[in-house]
């Protein structure tokens, strides 16, 4: 996040290692912490708000460390990808919104994007839908694309939008469709086996254009747009898009700093599993060469990769199982997770 930039002087700190307060004056009721480097699970970390025992002079100069940040990156547009145990667990949701708030209130431009998947999959079994899967991608006929749409749009969207609201936010929640946004096409897929062969999904898309101006409208009257991954086609229909491709290809439209992807995972380890904490694509790229990052995390990473390429300054992959991880990894010099530079 901050390695080489020429505000501020020294390396962008691991996840082991902070600045102030020393741990020695940190009481153990000081949630805003990095989990331990062997935690890999979806196990949500503890929360403990009370932040009462810390003294005065600690909290002030916690503050006082964002300040050079909060000056950086005022005005800035920041899209953050929502997902993962931050999106699911009751302690994390809350925190996700206090930060998004927290964010809007000192002067940066947050723009969230969703996603759904398992609460998707709730609903569909809940009417006794049974999913068809072509190499990993779900079959979405015009049944399922309804119910896509009424989780996402409808459910997921308006608790993220009521929970910005009541963390003191005026979030306004968005498909697509709103203003013409999202502009979509059927996604082909191609047979692992015999290229030359197409699967049909159904009613999954790919991004054909995005027109921002519905989200710049809202930005400017002091408003938190929250994006529903849904995009229509040249006749009107639905299409579900993948949450990670939209928030990359609207942070490279917007002309973000920052592109923000909260996961269940620490970020892109290396063979050892230690946490890297600063990448540039040609880096990533060589990784992927030599199996470093491989399987499940190729298709993670690809909208990072691309957004970087295209202009975003910083793209980073963020534990979200952390309390607060997105402010301090935005606010602070604490990585928690994997930053992609541009250049």
């Amino acid at each position: 996040m901050h390695l080489h930039d020429a505000d501020f002087a020294g390396p962008r700190m691991a996840p082991d290692r902070f600045l102030v307060p020393s741990p020695s004056s940190v009481p153990p009721s000081f949630h805003l912490q990095p989990p331990p480097d062997s935690t890999m699970s979806n196990t949500p970390p503890v929360h403990d708000a009370d932040l009462s025992h810390i003294p005065p002079r600690d909290k002030a100069e916690l503050l006082s460390q964002a300040l050079p940040y909060i000056r950086k990156y005022h005005g800035k547009t920041i899209v953050i990808k929502y997902g993962g145990n931050a999106m699911t667990d009751p302690a994390l949701q809350q925190d996700f919104a206090e930060d998004v708030v927290l964010l809007k209130l000192v002067g940066l431009n947050p723009v969230v994007v969703h996603g759904g998947g398992p609460q998707i999959e709730d609903a569909l079994n809940k009417l006794g839908k049974k999913g068809h899967f072509i190499q990993g991608m779900r079959v979405t006929d015009a049944e399922t694309m309804s119910v896509v749409e009424w989780v996402l749009a409808g459910e997921v969207q308006q608790d993220i939008v009521g929970l910005i609201n009541a963390a003191g936010g005026k979030a306004v929640g968005l498909t697509g469709r709103d203003g013409g946004m999202i502009r979509a096409k059927q996604l082909k897929i191609l047979d692992k086996d015999d290229p030359a062969k197409e699967h049909d999904i159904g009613q999954v898309g790919d991004i054909v254009s995005i027109d921002p101006s519905v989200v710049k409208a809202l930005q400017d009257d002091q408003f938190i747009p929250v994006i529903s991954p849904i995009g229509f086609g040249e006749s009107n229909e639905s299409y579900n898009i993948n949450a990670d491709v939209v928030a990359a290809k609207l942070a490279t439209v917007l002309q973000a700093e920052k592109l923000l992807m909260l996961t269940n995972i620490r970020g892109v380890l290396d063979k050892q599993g230690e946490l890297l904490v600063e990448l540039t694509p040609r880096r990533i790229d060589e990784l992927v060469a030599d199996g470093t990052i491989s399987g499940g995390m190729i298709p993670k990473i690809a909208g990072a990769i691309d957004a970087a390429k295209s202009g975003v300054n910083a793209v980073h992959i963020i534990d979200g199982r952390v309390p607060h991880a997105m402010l301090l990894e935005i606010l602070s010099e604490k990585a928690f997770g994997t930053m992609i530079r541009s250049h």
